[in-house]
């Protein structure tokens, strides 16, 4: 009787199959290594064994395979056909210059390009991928090079730090964002499923194991929602002229707004394990 079944369970309806293996309608659960890299990430705690990049290097690749790429070029075509805006940046086709580390040193200070080489510059060279720069075959290549080439400049520009919890403003303002500025949310989904997936590490695992700098991780996606939600299309913007530029005039320049700059190295640090003492949590009566 249904008096007998809990409320939150009535309406379950198992489906009988003849497959001898777990079959699913979402692509995502049939991929075995898709469920256990998102278990491997939420669960797991942080450890020098295995970097945060390696992480994303592995979701990446399982992207590649899952995603219909034919389709994503289809509903790229059919989209500039209605987003002139899109068209226009596809036509264009910007592409940042080769530059690394070094060619950001002499840039005057409180310049985009200064306070770029100040966080990155002892770091490592500002070349996430040996391919970005090459020249893109499909539209959604060119769509993910100009996604990686932006990618350090979003982190100053958004205000997210150059650390761990820092990475959470940028993917979320592109989450924020981005679907603003596509009429076919589904294309939308597909170009934001991959901060979507790598958010996952700092929330779940944040909340699981690091519950000292939760604050911290939620504080840093709300700025990152309420600048994307409020700035102009900042995914088709050209970030690497404004290298010359004092960041609020550049943040200005491109249209962005809402942004609030809060260091969350400290809080970062706590969460890689480089410090024992948590800062305070924010917002602490």
């Amino acid at each position: 009787m249904t008096d007998d079944i809990p409320y939150i369970l009535r309406g379950v309806e198992p489906i009988a199959t003849d497959s001898s293996l777990l079959v699913s309608s979402s692509k995502y659960l049939n991929s075995a290594r898709m469920r256990d890299w998102i278990a491997m990430v939420c669960l797991r705690r942080n450890g020098p064994d295995f970097p945060l990049p390696a992480e994303l290097y592995e979701m990446v690749l399982l992207l590649n395979e899952l995603q219909d790429q034919d389709r994503i070029e289809e509903m790229f075509t059919e989209e500039r056909r209605v987003n002139p805006r899109l068209n226009a940046w596809f036509d264009e086709a910007y592409y940042s210059p080769a530059l690394v580390a070094a060619d950001y040193k002499d840039y005057p200070k409180g310049t985009v390009g200064h306070i770029l080489y100040s966080q990155f510059g002892d770091k490592y060279e500002v070349r996430i991928s040996e391919d970005q720069f090459e020249p893109a075959k499909t539209q959604y290549e060119f769509y993910r090079r100009r996604q990686v080439q932006q990618h350090d400049l979003e982190h100053i520009l958004t205000g997210g730090g150059i650390d761990a919890l820092g990475e959470l403003v940028p993917a979320y303002h592109r989450m924020a964002n981005l679907p603003r500025f596509i009429k076919n949310q589904e294309l939308a989904g597909e170009l934001v499923s991959i901060h979507v997936l790598a958010s996952l590490r700092y929330t779940v695992r944040t909340m699981l194991h690091y519950p000292q700098v939760w604050t911290h991780c939620l504080d840093a996606i709300n700025r990152g929602i309420a600048g994307g939600l409020a700035s102009d299309a900042f995914f088709m913007m050209k970030l690497e002229p404004l290298l010359d530029l004092p960041l609020e005039e550049a943040r200005t320049a491109i249209g962005l707004k809402n942004i609030v700059d809060r260091d969350t190295s400290e809080a970062s640090a706590f969460w890689e394990g480089r410090i024992d003492t948590p800062p305070p949590p924010l917002g602490a009566s």
